[in-house]
């Protein structure tokens, strides 16, 4: 008997870095991909929601229809760029792992993955994936990601930088992860903060060979 091909499973890791609005954006668009989407939120990330989306949310319980239906309150077309709204199967495909859970598929090689994406990333998340010195789930998600040669994109939002962070950054890219500052450019037709957003956001997703059509493209119509 021939085993059914499984989803694309993307673990997307939300950590302490200013960028919130990135992250939820990458989720909201990740799950119209009909892709199984692994969430995990560190209590740092879960403070950067709270003081930059207004979003109370609980690590131990995060409420994912709330991070789904989130649209920002600066004028823009966000929820007109929405492919729809989100729905009872865009929430199943959302899986949500605490932090400190060490017990979960995630944490394992053997549970297989396409890729990771630390969004935003945090200096100290950045350190420890950088030394292998993971003390909580994201950190060691992200060393099994590179242990195992998968994909694994780093997002960081932190400016300016320190040599530490700049040589942390360096080791992580020289394992052959993706290291994705969230620097926005500003050829796309730029009308407000949510094309910045997206420009960022579409980046990682082509990183994720997802299609999207959140940006203008570069010679195209």
């Amino acid at each position: 008997m021939t085993a059914s091909k499984r989803p694309r499973r993307f673990v997307l890791a939300m950590t302490g870095a200013s960028g919130a609005p990135y992250a939820i954006r990458l989720l909201q668009t990740l799950v119209h991909s009909d892709a199984e989407i692994h969430l995990a939120i560190s209590p740092s990330g879960a403070a950067v929601l709270r003081q930059e989306c207004a979003l109370d949310i609980n690590v131990a319980d995060p409420d994912v229809q709330a991070l789904l239906d989130f649209r920002p309150t600066w004028p823009g077309q966000w929820s007109q760029q929405s492919e729809s709204a989100a729905t009872a199967n865009d929430h199943a495909r959302v899986i949500v792992h605490r932090h400190d859970d060490f017990m979960t598929p995630i944490a394992s090689g053997s549970f297989q993955t396409d890729a990771m994406i630390v969004c935003p990333c945090s200096g100290s998340t950045l350190s420890a994936i950088a030394r292998s010195a993971a003390s909580n789930l994201i950190q060691r998600a992200a060393e099994v990601h590179l242990k195992e040669h998968r994909r694994l994109i780093i997002v960081p939002r932190e400016t300016p930088m320190s040599v530490i962070q700049l040589e942390n950054m360096h080791r992580i890219a020289a394992t052959g992860a993706v290291v994705l500052p969230a620097m926005p450019g500003w050829y796309h037709g730029v009308s407000g903060p949510d094309d910045l957003v997206d420009f960022v956001v579409s980046r990682i997703l082509d990183q994720l060979n997802v299609d999207n059509a959140l940006i203008g493209r570069w010679g195209e119509t």
